[in-house]
């Protein structure tokens, strides 16, 4: 049966369970809770929150942390015609340790995890022809089979003519060494239109520290769009029409998962409707007012706990930008 809806972004990758701090009990034991985890999924439910449209393909185990993520993308408005569910293997487990300034650190529980035994066979084709934007991140690269899923996709959306997006999203501990996954990181940068890093993350792909120098290494290797995401700092912005730096909002952050996704979602959401064409020639301009937009998203995302659960709508954003200062370097 021919596929009728159409979607703003269609993303493949990894969807888990993020167990996150949650206090003490009687016994002075550590509490977790059961948060929805993996990047693409928290990128795809900014946009929806926002009203956009969206799919995600991936796989989960078919037992109850797998049944529980189903109906959170189902919730969020996120298409789940893509997720397979598989009794062989099982969800995807992460434990997520915060400091006192509210970054974190992850402990995966992954060998042979649902998300990382996707198969390319498993794709659905359907979903990355029917979206203008195909997302990945590098998470899925860490291993196969989900590493030749990827690549798979990724190529058929290029012959599609899709804008195609990513996020190396770096994990030191899915990775066998650091000089593994700078050479697997780099690979897919050729097909990409809109790249998303971190500061450490653009520092480990070209070796450079500076924003501008590293940025400009980075688009020469192919992405048209070069977000560099750098927490309460702000953000660095590259395309071929110029380059900004951006501070970010002075909120009370208590939380930063999933604050560089809802950044990136905030940013496709801004660049919907867009071929691939005005993505790449992108004024500087424009590309300023819709990372602002991001930075917003992504600030707000931090003040409560857990991902998907604290992105902010497009009245929170909107009242960020117009009431909220800008944190000072």
């Amino acid at each position: 049966m021919e596929h009728t809806m159409s979607y703003d972004v269609t993303a493949l990758g990894e969807l888990l369970i993020d167990f996150t701090p949650s206090g003490i009990n009687d016994q002075r034991m550590s509490l977790f809770a059961r948060n929805p985890g993996g990047a693409p999924a928290n990128v795809l439910a900014m946009n929806n929150k926002l009203g956009g449209k969206t799919a995600f393909i991936g796989k989960v185990g078919d037992d109850e942390f797998g049944c529980f993520l189903e109906r959170t993308l189902r919730e969020s408005g996120i298409d789940t015609a893509g997720l397979v569910m598989d009794r062989a293997f099982n969800t995807t487990l992460a434990f997520v340790q915060l400091n006192e300034t509210g970054d974190r650190s992850f402990s995966f529980y992954r060998k042979e995890g649902a998300d990382i035994m996707f198969t390319a066979a498993e794709i659905n084709r359907e979903l990355i022809a029917a979206a203008e934007i195909f997302h990945f991140g590098a998470v899925s690269l860490t291993g196969e089979p989900c590493r030749s899923a990827v690549y798979a996709a990724a190529e058929y959306a290029k012959a599609q003519g899709k804008i195609i997006s990513y996020d190396p999203n770096y994990r030191p501990l899915l990775w066998s060494s650091e000089a593994e996954a700078k050479i697997e990181m780099a690979r897919p940068l050729g097909l990409v239109d809109i790249l998303k890093v971190s500061e450490e993350e653009m520092a480990l792909l070209t070796g450079e520290t500076s924003l501008e120098k590293g940025a400009t290494l980075l688009a020469e290797k192919g992405p048209g769009i070069v977000l560099v995401s750098l927490g309460p700092k702000g953000a660095f912005c590259f395309c071929a029409d110029g380059s900004a730096f951006l501070l970010t909002y002075d909120v009370k952050t208590i939380d930063t998962t999933g604050a560089g996704d809802a950044f990136l979602g905030a940013v496709h959401y801004r660049l919907r409707g867009k071929t691939k064409e005005q993505v790449r020639d992108i004024f500087r301009a424009e590309l300023v007012d819709i990372v602002d937009f991001a930075n917003a998203a992504g600030s707000l995302t931090t003040t409560k706990k857990g991902a998907i659960p604290a992105m902010p709508d497009m009245a929170d954003i909107e009242q960020c930008r117009k009431n909220v200062g800008k944190l000072k370097n």
